[in-house]
Formats: structure tokens, C-alpha cells, sequence
């Protein structure tokens, strides 16, 4: 009975496992082994150069640009989504009453369920250095010496580019705190009021340490999505001015599809892997926890 229980088991999950194979598994084992080749999208031709691209990635400026401004890009979206996030959570679910901690949860909401092609294009208009609506709020506010063409300024182009993400998603992930933080028994607050704590230390003391291992989520989705981020800044500068604002996902685009050296691009792509997988173990090692 057991083996005929077993075989069963594995009939039921090898649709999956054929899926996740062929659409997940197999094109990751086959990006690796392009990136060991130099070849072009319109040809048949593969020529074997080894560790060649791997290599070029180290003295390549633009990589060095584009992993500086991923960094920069997880660090900012650490500090607004996945710290913000958890403070925004808790003042929706402790301080405020039922009716407004669910009007405010839903219009914190609305920008994750719109396209970021679409919001994209909308801060265009936002960062737009004739007419556009942060320039025009500026010089209403008397801070017209402020104005600048955002996204073509070298030294705020990327800062348009981050805040746009970190609009777009801190609301998703502080529904992720919700949902983490209305688990937490009532009694845990009304013992640390007791023995009185204020609404800070039951933040640090209560919240925060009940909440790991959502935060311990947000942190693999946020610090994973920092280093594949592709939409914003493709949309909103194509990676410029100059490669002011080029990250691995962009530069690996314009190498594979405008500069048609695939193996290169590959090799781009295998890198962003390596990091991301590097990443999530580290955190999750250093959290000690995902059990849940």
C-alpha cells in the first residue's frame, strides 16, 4: 500500500514537475552553458570561448555601473519598503480604527495592481522637465530654483528611477505586514502595556520580532527584485543619460537585442543568478528562519 501511495504521490506532482522543469530549469541550465559561446541572434553559428565573457564582465565599466546602481536600488528599497513597509503596517493595523485601517490598506494598495509600464510612463509626465508636475509643484511652492530635468540629469536621474519603484511597491509589501501582523495575539500589546511599555518599545519589543518571518519574505522578494529590475529604468531613461542609470537587466537587454553579442548577455544573466541565489541564502542564514 505504501509504494502504490507513493507512486500516486509522484503522478500527481510530475505535471508540475515537468512544468518548472521545462519553462524554469531548462532554460536556466541552457542561459549557462550560451554564456561559455559567442553568438548572435540572427546566426546559427556558435563559437566555444570559454570563460571569455566571464571574463570581460570584470573589466567591463558598464557592469560596474549598472551593480553599483542595483546595489543603491536595494539598499533604498530595504530602508522604504521592507523597514517603511512594517512601520506604514503597523500604524494601519494598532493606531488607527477598522474603517480607516481598510480605506487606507486599499488606497495603499491601488499602485501594486496597475502595471508598472503604465506607471512608468506616468512619471514621465511627473519628472517632464517643461510642464511636468513635480517641476510645476516646485515652482508653486516658491522652490523654483530647484526644478531640473529629472531623468536627464546625471545626478538625479537614478534618484527618479528608485522612487518610482518604491511608490509602486511599498504598498504591496505593507499588505504582506497585515496580513503578518492581525496574527498576532492581542494579549502580547495588553501584557506589554502592563508592564509599561509605550508604543515604540511594543513596536521593537512585540511587532517587530513577531513579525520575522514576514519580514524575513520581504526582504528575499525585495532585495531579489533590486537586482532584476528591468521596467523602470528601461522606460523611464533606457538606462541613461550616458549609463547613468544602467542596471544588470538593462545592460544585458541592450547587449543581447541591440548589440546582438547573446553569449555576453548571457553571461550578464548568469551573473544576475549568482547574486540573487548568493543573496537569499545569506539571508536566509542570517535570519535563521523561512520554517514557517
Amino acid at each position: 500500500m505504501k509504494t502504490r501511495a507513493r507512486t500516486f504521490n509522484v503522478l500527481y506532482v510530475a505535471p508540475a514537475l515537468a512544468i518548472i522543469g521545462l519553462f524554469v530549469y531548462y532554460p536556466l541550465a541552457a542561459n549557462v552553458g550560451f554564456s561559455f559561446f559567442r553568438l548572435s541572434a540572427g546566426s546559427g553559428d556558435m563559437q566555444f570561448v570559454g570563460f571569455e565573457n566571464f571574463t570581460r564582465l570584470f573589466t567591463d565599466p558598464v557592469i560596474a555601473t549598472a551593480l553599483s546602481n542595483n546595489t543603491l536600488y536595494a539598499v533604498v528599497s530595504i530602508m522604504f519598503q521592507v523597514i517603511g513597509g512594517l512601520v506604514v503596517a503597523a500604524w494601519l493595523t494598532r493606531l488607527l480604527g477598522p474603517r480607516m485601517g481598510a480605506f487606507l490598506r486599499s488606497v495603499y494598495f491601488i499602485p501594486a495592481v496597475i502595471s508598472m509600464t503604465v506607471i512608468a510612463l506616468l512619471f514621465t509626465f511627473v519628472f517632464d522637465a517643461r510642464g511636468g508636475l513635480l517641476n510645476a509643484f516646485l515652482e508653486l511652492i516658491g522652490l523654483g530654483g530647484l526644478q531640473t530635468a529629472w531623468l536627464a540629469n546625471v545626478d538625479t536621474a537614478m534618484g527618479a528611477v528608485i522612487s518610482v519603484s518604491q511608490w509602486q511597491s511599498i504598498g504591496y509589501v505593507c499588505m504582506l505586514y497585515v496580513v503578518a501582523l492581525q496574527q498576532i495575539p492581542v494579549e502580547l500589546y495588553e501584557a506589554a502595556s502592563l508592564d509599561g511599555a509605550g508604543r515604540v518599545r511594543q513596536f521593537w519589543h512585540v511587532t517587530v520580532p513577531q513579525a520575522k518571518e514576514m519580514i524575513f519574505v520581504a526582504m528575499i522578494l525585495t532585495v531579489s527584485g533590486s537586482f532584476t529590475v528591468f521596467n523602470e529604468p528601461y522606460i523611464l531613461t533606457r538606462g541613461g543619460p550616458g549609463n547613468t542609470t544602467q542596471v544588470l537587466a538593462t545592460y544585458m537587454y541592450n547587449q543581447g537585442f541591440f548589440q546582438n553579442q547573446m553569449g555576453y548577455a548571457s553571461a550578464i544573466a548568469t551573473l544576475i543568478f549568482v547574486i540573487t541565489l548568493v543573496l537569499s541564502v545569506i539571508q536566509l542564514v542570517s535570519f535563521r528562519t523561512g520554517k514557517d
